[in-house]
């Protein structure tokens, strides 16, 4: 068992590249291609929502097959050849098409892994090693994007395509170090050992009141979140305050970095204080940062903006999937339950940019900020006013 989770951590690590596919550096590659910035965020978009819409499936999918494993190295190496492609093609419709793979392969993975964590330390140990498993994640990203960055500077673009694709191959070769006979296949979709789930994934989720509280919480976070980092970098360009690539790539460094401590940290809260003070805690930091983005007068601001960026998101990235393996426990539809929850993220995510962009153009950078940050408080009150339900659901433990 131990080597099965060991194997697992180095899977979250090396798949951290992988999952975004070309992420930040497609945009200067597409432009370098002499795309216009309008054509690149209607490819990354697209792409985007086509993720978005196949992760509540995709999470039904990865709660009835047994072949969990083969769905991250497929999804993998799916997004590995799509990546490769951009190589041989910058036409808009190939280019859309491979950010559609890369979007559906995405939204498999991010189920697949939490199963298969759930099926090997049950609900017991699911906190703990959830923890685990982002912290990794987050690390693997710091490395990731620095050797991206470094070695894509001394030799090109194709060696940020090397990059990923020598992470792909790593994390392949650490599937296949997981043992499925360590899997318990019932306990990875939150299945009562004595019973078979009667009730259809679709009718569960509609009807579960802490579900439903819990998603369009995260939508509002999400509508909040979303559009702060590229806004940030557009005001302090606007300001003159210098580059905003290399602004950009110092607060993706930042923000990750802070988001492993956060992951450890919020999985030790889980076990002893419960998920509901967990999401509060990352609820609250938005606001906050928010406020601190719209009175930012320079790249000094950056530090704390981001550094809450990495309190809010490390601590969700252990919660979201902890609390939808609580509420959902003994339905047997536990990934279903996530990918849905995914799927609102992305909507307030989509949502995000219109909204920040239309208000900063029409009241300045400052009032956007502000106006980020009142929609997070908005989804701190209904958390707050919810807490009855929330914290019964959390309080479900595996018998």
């Amino acid at each position: 068992m131990n080597s099965s989770l060991a194997a697992l951590s180095a899977v979250n690590f090396f798949v951290a590249d992988v999952a975004d596919g070309w992420g930040p550096f497609l945009g200067v590659y597409l432009q370098q291609q002499r795309w216009t910035p309008g054509q690149i965020g209607l490819a990354m978009t697209i792409g985007g929502f086509a993720g978005m819409l196949a992760t509540a499936p995709l999470g039904a999918l990865v709660d009835h097959i047994r072949a969990k494993r083969l769905l991250v190295v497929v999804g993998a190496l799916a997004i590995v050849f799509a990546s490769f492609a951009v190589f041989t093609t910058t036409g808009f419709v190939a280019v859309t098409s491979t950010q559609i793979v890369t979007g559906i392969a995405a939204a498999a993975i991010g189920p697949a892994l939490s199963a298969i964590t759930l099926g090997l330390v049950g609900q017991a140990g699911f906190a703990r090693q959830n923890g685990r498993n982002q912290a990794y994640n987050h690390a693997g990203n710091v490395v990731s994007a620095a050797l991206a960055g470094a070695f894509g500077y001394w030799l090109g673009f194709g060696a940020v395509f090397a990059v990923m694709a020598a992470m792909a191959v790593t994390s392949v070769i650490a599937l296949a170090w997981i043992d499925p006979r360590h899997i318990d296949y019932r306990a990875a979709r939150g299945l009562a050992q004595e019973t078979e789930s009667a009730a259809s994934a679709w009718s569960v989720l509609v009807t579960c009141k802490p579900l439903l509280v819990l998603a369009a919480t995260l939508l509002l976070f999400h509508l909040g979140n979303a559009a702060m980092l590229p806004l940030l970098g557009q005001s302090l360009v606007a300001q003159g305050a210098g580059d905003g690539s290399a602004f950009t790539g110092a607060t993706i460094v930042i923000a990750q970095l802070t988001m492993v401590p956060m992951a450890l940290l919020a999985a030790r809260l889980a076990d002893t204080r419960g998920y509901w003070l967990v999401f509060w805690l990352a609820l609250l930091a938005l606001p906050i940062r928010g406020l601190i983005a719209a009175y930012a007068t320079g790249p000094s601001g950056l530090v704390p903006v981001q550094i809450l960026d990495g309190v809010g998101a490390g601590l969700l990235s252990v919660a979201v999937p902890g609390l939808v393996a609580r509420i959902l426990e003994g339905t047997g539809h536990i990934n279903a339950g996530l990918g849905a929850v995914m799927t609102m993220q992305g909507i307030g995510a989509s949502l995000s940019t219109a909204v920040a962009g239309s208000v900063a153009d029409a009241f300045g950078y400052s009032t956007a900020f502000l106006a980020l940050g009142a929609i997070a408080l908005l989804a701190l009150a209904l958390w707050m006013a919810t807490r009855r339900i929330t914290v019964a659901a959390d309080r479900i433990r595996p018998s």
